[in-house]
């Protein structure tokens, strides 16, 4: 994993990852699809693609893991792999806006409760003033994770902050503290905090079961964070970009995130992406 990101990294073009906006999507066919991927659930279930449904479709997919939130968008951008499937889409919103670069969403695929855990409270209400809450310090993460914790009642944020609040916007942190890590680390911080807010892909490598686990967890219903399939702008109509859109919709996908994540810490969220 390190060798791949750091292998991205030096053979990338020394021009601006924004430099190229959109391809022909006239892709040779015959080529495999390279998708990156964060490890859980996302390569879990491109593989279940790759190795049960796409030599049916007509498909070649190679499956590409990362552990960051920056390099698949990057590596999208400056054509090293083809597609990505790691983010919702007020994080690529943000992205896009900050790095100037054209990554699109294609289709939705599934959704991650966000969730409160701790290995020192048993209960939200042990929650005290004075105790440590590790939040994650990207953008749209870390105003999704206040937001969660206002509407358990344990911030107050000004009126009007949806979900791109910053620690700035807390009016009453209750006599909370906070503690602002990579989205990726903030399981490893567990031990050393009170209480932390964590990424359901997150959580799910950490062992840690959002349905049974945590102590605060994001309603489903109407939630905008659905995870989607994205690539450049231009190769949208690339035919295997639409082969494995078709397939990550299927009813066999739909079975096997409902089979594979009993407890709901993945469920599905098929649909166009906008």
């Amino acid at each position: 994993m390190t060798a791949l990101a750091l292998g991205l990294t030096a053979c990338g073009t020394a021009s601006d990852p924004a430099s190229s906006k959109g391809g022909s999507g006239k892709a040779d066919a015959s080529k495999p699809l390279v998708v990156a991927a964060s490890p859980t659930p996302h390569a879990d279930i491109l593989n279940y693609v790759k190795d049960n449904l796409a030599e049916k479709a007509g498909l070649k997919l190679e499956v590409k893991e990362f552990t960051d939130y920056v390099l698949p968008n990057t590596a999208t951008q400056q054509g090293q792999v083809d597609a990505n499937y790691f983010q919702h889409k007020p994080y690529l919103d943000d992205f896009n806006k900050k790095n100037k670069t054209t990554i699109v969403p294609v289709v939705n695929v599934h959704l991650e409760p966000l969730g409160l855990y701790s290995k020192k409270l048993k209960d939200i209400k042990d929650l005290k003033a004075g105790q440590t809450v590790a939040v994650p310090n990207d953008t749209t993460n870390g105003g999704r994770a206040l937001k969660l914790l206002a509407d358990n009642g344990l911030i107050t944020l000004k009126a009007g902050v949806g979900a791109g609040g910053k620690l700035s916007d807390i009016t009453d942190k209750k006599g909370l503290e906070f503690k602002e890590l990579e989205a990726a680390t903030v399981p490893r911080a567990l031990n050393d905090v009170d209480a932390a807010v964590i990424n359901g892909n997150y959580a799910i490598e950490a062992k840690l079961s959002p349905t049974k686990d945590a102590l605060a967890l994001e309603k489903a219903e109407g939630n905008p964070y659905a995870n989607f399939l994205a690539v450049k702008e231009g190769n949208e109509k690339d035919a295997r970009v639409q082969k494995l859109a078709t397939l990550l919709n299927s009813p066999e996908v739909k079975k096997y995130i409902e089979d594979t994540y009993k407890d709901g810490s993945i469920v599905p969220a098929f649909g166009a992406a906008k």
